[in-house]
Protein backbone atom coordinates (compact mmCIF):
# COMPACT_ATOMS: atom_id res chain seq x y z
CA UNK A 1 0.00 0.00 0.00
CA UNK A 2 2.72 2.41 0.61
CA UNK A 3 4.13 4.58 -2.34
CA UNK A 4 7.34 3.01 -3.88
CA UNK A 5 8.77 7.06 -3.14
CA UNK A 6 8.18 7.56 0.40
CA UNK A 7 11.52 6.50 1.97
CA UNK A 8 10.22 5.08 5.49
CA UNK A 9 11.40 2.71 7.14
CA UNK A 10 11.45 -0.63 6.14
CA UNK A 11 9.41 -1.80 8.94
CA UNK A 12 6.52 0.25 8.26
CA UNK A 13 6.37 -1.96 4.93
CA UNK A 14 6.92 -5.28 6.82
CA UNK A 15 3.70 -4.75 8.98
CA UNK A 16 1.39 -2.88 6.11
CA UNK A 17 -0.29 -6.06 4.36
CA UNK A 18 -2.63 -5.33 1.05
CA UNK A 19 -5.42 -4.00 3.31
CA UNK A 20 -5.49 -1.20 5.54
CA UNK A 21 -6.74 -2.98 8.37
CA UNK A 22 -7.68 -1.19 11.72
CA UNK A 23 -6.88 2.55 11.84
CA UNK A 24 -3.94 2.78 13.67
CA UNK A 25 -0.40 4.39 14.58
CA UNK A 26 2.79 2.96 13.51
CA UNK A 27 6.19 4.74 14.80
CA UNK A 28 9.88 3.63 14.04
CA UNK A 29 13.37 5.98 13.47
CA UNK A 30 11.18 9.33 14.52
CA UNK A 31 8.75 8.73 11.34
CA UNK A 32 5.16 8.31 11.99
CA UNK A 33 2.49 6.60 10.04
CA UNK A 34 -1.19 6.90 10.19
CA UNK A 35 -2.85 4.36 9.00
CA UNK A 36 -6.86 6.03 8.59
CA UNK A 37 -9.73 5.23 6.50
CA UNK A 38 -11.32 7.09 4.23
CA UNK A 39 -15.33 7.97 5.26
CA UNK A 40 -17.06 4.70 4.93
CA UNK A 41 -20.06 3.92 2.36
CA UNK A 42 -23.01 2.62 3.49
CA UNK A 43 -22.82 0.64 0.48
CA UNK A 44 -19.67 -1.45 1.25
CA UNK A 45 -18.14 -3.26 3.73
CA UNK A 46 -14.62 -2.08 2.33
CA UNK A 47 -12.87 0.39 4.03
CA UNK A 48 -10.78 2.62 1.62
CA UNK A 49 -7.43 2.99 3.43
CA UNK A 50 -5.59 6.59 3.43
CA UNK A 51 -2.03 6.51 4.88
CA UNK A 52 -0.65 9.79 6.40
CA UNK A 53 3.36 9.91 6.85
CA UNK A 54 5.41 12.11 9.21
CA UNK A 55 9.25 12.44 8.71
CA UNK A 56 11.44 13.14 11.56
CA UNK A 57 11.81 16.55 10.74
CA UNK A 58 8.03 17.17 10.77
CA UNK A 59 6.78 16.90 6.91
CA UNK A 60 3.85 15.30 6.10
CA UNK A 61 2.90 13.31 2.87
CA UNK A 62 0.64 13.65 1.42
CA UNK A 63 0.87 17.59 1.26
CA UNK A 64 -2.80 17.96 0.16
CA UNK A 65 -5.50 20.52 -1.50
CA UNK A 66 -2.40 23.36 -0.10
CA UNK A 67 0.89 23.52 1.65
CA UNK A 68 -1.00 25.25 4.39
CA UNK A 69 -3.44 22.34 4.78
CA UNK A 70 -1.36 18.70 4.76
CA UNK A 71 -3.66 15.66 3.44
CA UNK A 72 -5.16 15.02 6.82
CA UNK A 73 -6.70 18.02 6.95
CA UNK A 74 -8.30 17.34 3.79
CA UNK A 75 -9.52 13.47 4.94
CA UNK A 76 -11.27 16.03 7.67
CA UNK A 77 -12.80 18.03 5.62
CA UNK A 78 -14.82 14.63 3.47
CA UNK A 79 -15.76 13.37 7.01
CA UNK A 80 -17.14 16.91 7.94
CA UNK A 81 -18.84 16.96 4.67
CA UNK A 82 -20.27 13.65 5.57
CA UNK A 83 -21.47 14.49 9.16
CA UNK A 84 -23.27 17.81 7.25
CA UNK A 85 -25.13 15.83 4.80
CA UNK A 86 -26.44 13.71 7.33
CA UNK A 87 -27.65 16.35 9.50
CA UNK A 88 -29.39 17.65 6.64
CA UNK A 89 -31.03 14.13 6.37
CA UNK A 90 -32.03 14.09 9.70
CA UNK A 91 -33.74 17.58 9.66
CA UNK A 92 -36.10 16.08 6.73
CA UNK A 93 -36.27 12.45 7.69
CA UNK A 94 -40.07 12.07 9.32
CA UNK A 95 -40.87 8.06 8.74
CA UNK A 96 -39.33 5.08 11.17
CA UNK A 97 -38.52 3.95 7.58
CA UNK A 98 -36.47 6.95 7.23
CA UNK A 99 -34.86 6.93 10.11
CA UNK A 100 -33.45 3.39 9.95
CA UNK A 101 -32.01 4.46 7.06
CA UNK A 102 -30.00 7.05 8.54
CA UNK A 103 -28.86 4.82 11.05
CA UNK A 104 -27.35 2.38 8.55
CA UNK A 105 -25.32 5.17 7.08
CA UNK A 106 -24.32 6.63 10.84
CA UNK A 107 -22.95 3.46 12.28
CA UNK A 108 -20.11 2.58 10.49
CA UNK A 109 -19.48 6.49 10.38
CA UNK A 110 -19.53 6.77 13.66
CA UNK A 111 -17.45 3.97 14.56
CA UNK A 112 -14.78 5.27 11.70
CA UNK A 113 -14.67 8.48 13.25
CA UNK A 114 -14.20 7.88 17.00
CA UNK A 115 -11.51 5.36 15.76
CA UNK A 116 -10.16 8.50 13.72
CA UNK A 117 -9.80 10.34 17.10
CA UNK A 118 -8.39 7.99 18.69
CA UNK A 119 -5.64 7.12 16.47
CA UNK A 120 -4.86 10.98 16.36
CA UNK A 121 -5.06 11.54 19.61
CA UNK A 122 -2.37 8.53 19.86
CA UNK A 123 -0.08 10.14 16.95
CA UNK A 124 -0.48 13.78 19.16
CA UNK A 125 0.99 11.79 22.26
CA UNK A 126 3.91 10.60 19.90
CA UNK A 127 4.43 13.82 18.58
CA UNK A 128 3.35 16.19 21.08
CA UNK A 129 5.06 19.33 19.70
CA UNK A 130 3.49 19.35 16.49
CA UNK A 131 1.10 21.75 16.46
CA UNK A 132 -1.07 21.13 13.21
CA UNK A 133 -1.79 17.14 14.69
CA UNK A 134 -3.20 19.00 17.90
CA UNK A 135 -5.68 20.99 15.30
CA UNK A 136 -6.37 17.92 14.14
CA UNK A 137 -6.79 16.27 16.94
CA UNK A 138 -9.38 18.49 18.25
CA UNK A 139 -11.49 18.58 14.64
CA UNK A 140 -11.17 14.89 14.86
CA UNK A 141 -12.84 15.03 18.44
CA UNK A 142 -15.31 17.40 17.27
CA UNK A 143 -16.00 14.85 14.12
CA UNK A 144 -16.36 12.02 16.36
CA UNK A 145 -18.74 13.75 18.86
CA UNK A 146 -20.74 15.58 16.32
CA UNK A 147 -21.22 11.71 14.38
CA UNK A 148 -21.99 10.32 18.17
CA UNK A 149 -24.90 12.86 18.94
CA UNK A 150 -25.99 12.56 15.46
CA UNK A 151 -26.77 7.86 16.22
CA UNK A 152 -28.17 9.07 19.68
CA UNK A 153 -30.55 11.67 17.57
CA UNK A 154 -31.47 9.55 15.23
CA UNK A 155 -32.17 6.64 17.24
CA UNK A 156 -34.31 8.59 19.55
CA UNK A 157 -36.54 9.61 16.85
CA UNK A 158 -36.71 6.28 15.39
CA UNK A 159 -37.76 4.93 18.89
CA UNK A 160 -40.26 7.88 19.03
CA UNK A 161 -41.94 7.36 15.50
CA UNK A 162 -42.38 3.59 16.34
CA UNK A 163 -43.71 4.41 19.62
CA UNK A 164 -45.97 6.64 17.91
CA UNK A 165 -47.60 4.60 15.00
CA UNK A 166 -47.88 1.76 18.19
CA UNK A 167 -50.19 4.26 19.77
CA UNK A 168 -51.86 5.27 16.60
CA UNK A 169 -52.91 1.57 16.05
CA UNK A 170 -53.51 0.64 19.38
CA UNK A 171 -56.60 3.89 19.48
CA UNK A 172 -57.60 2.66 15.75
CA UNK A 173 -57.85 -0.73 17.47
CA UNK A 174 -59.60 0.57 20.28
CA UNK A 175 -61.90 2.65 18.37
CA UNK A 176 -63.09 -0.05 15.62
CA UNK A 177 -63.55 -2.39 18.79
CA UNK A 178 -65.54 0.28 20.30
CA UNK A 179 -67.43 0.89 17.20
CA UNK A 180 -68.40 -3.09 16.87
CA UNK A 181 -69.88 -2.85 20.09
CA UNK A 182 -71.98 -0.43 19.29
CA UNK A 183 -72.93 -2.49 16.22
CA UNK A 184 -73.94 -5.13 17.97
CA UNK A 185 -75.62 -3.57 19.98
CA UNK A 186 -78.02 -2.24 17.73
CA UNK A 187 -78.06 -5.45 16.15
CA UNK A 188 -79.20 -7.29 19.51
CA UNK A 189 -82.01 -4.74 19.40
CA UNK A 190 -83.49 -5.19 15.89
CA UNK A 191 -82.58 -8.55 15.32
CA UNK A 192 -85.93 -9.83 17.57
CA UNK A 193 -88.31 -7.67 15.34
CA UNK A 194 -86.30 -8.69 11.51
CA UNK A 195 -87.10 -12.77 12.90
CA UNK A 196 -90.58 -12.05 13.67
CA UNK A 197 -91.03 -10.04 10.84
CA UNK A 198 -89.46 -12.28 8.87
CA UNK A 199 -91.23 -15.74 10.14
CA UNK A 200 -95.01 -14.51 10.26
CA UNK A 201 -94.83 -12.41 7.18
CA UNK A 202 -96.00 -9.16 8.60
CA UNK A 203 -97.30 -7.27 6.22
CA UNK A 204 -99.14 -4.09 7.66
CA UNK A 205 -101.91 -1.36 6.04
CA UNK A 206 -100.92 1.70 6.05
CA UNK A 207 -103.16 3.80 4.01
CA UNK A 208 -100.25 4.53 1.74
CA UNK A 209 -101.27 1.94 -0.58
CA UNK A 210 -102.91 4.13 -3.13
CA UNK A 211 -100.60 6.32 -2.98
CA UNK A 212 -97.88 4.17 -3.71
CA UNK A 213 -99.85 2.86 -7.33
CA UNK A 214 -100.53 6.23 -8.16
CA UNK A 215 -97.17 7.97 -8.10
CA UNK A 216 -94.75 4.76 -8.11
CA UNK A 217 -91.73 4.26 -8.50
CA UNK A 218 -91.53 7.90 -6.21
CA UNK A 219 -92.61 6.31 -2.69
CA UNK A 220 -89.85 3.14 -2.96
CA UNK A 221 -87.18 5.46 -4.26
CA UNK A 222 -88.03 8.34 -0.99
CA UNK A 223 -88.26 5.07 1.57
CA UNK A 224 -84.62 3.98 -0.13
CA UNK A 225 -83.16 7.56 0.37
CA UNK A 226 -84.51 7.85 4.07
CA UNK A 227 -82.96 4.67 4.59
CA UNK A 228 -79.60 5.57 3.36
CA UNK A 229 -80.02 9.10 5.02
CA UNK A 230 -81.06 7.11 8.54
CA UNK A 231 -77.54 5.41 7.90
CA UNK A 232 -75.88 7.82 7.66
CA UNK A 233 -76.79 9.29 10.63
CA UNK A 234 -76.65 6.64 12.38
CA UNK A 235 -72.75 6.24 11.26
CA UNK A 236 -71.89 9.85 12.27
CA UNK A 237 -73.39 9.46 15.35
CA UNK A 238 -71.26 6.11 16.37
CA UNK A 239 -68.02 8.07 15.01
CA UNK A 240 -68.72 10.97 17.17
CA UNK A 241 -68.93 8.72 20.50
CA UNK A 242 -65.56 7.50 19.69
Amino acid sequence: MLPPNWEVPEEFRRRLGEQAGRQRLMQADGHLLLVLHAPPSPDSNVREGRLFWRDPTGRWTPSGASPAQPGLGDLLGQYESAIEQLQADEDEAKTARQYFQLLNRLNPLARTARNLYETIQSAREAASDDRQLLLWRDRAYVIARAADLLHGDAKNALEFAIAERAEQEAESSRRAASAAARLNLLVACFFPVATLAAIFGVNLRHGLESWDRQYAPLPLLAMLVSGLALGLLLMLAINRRR
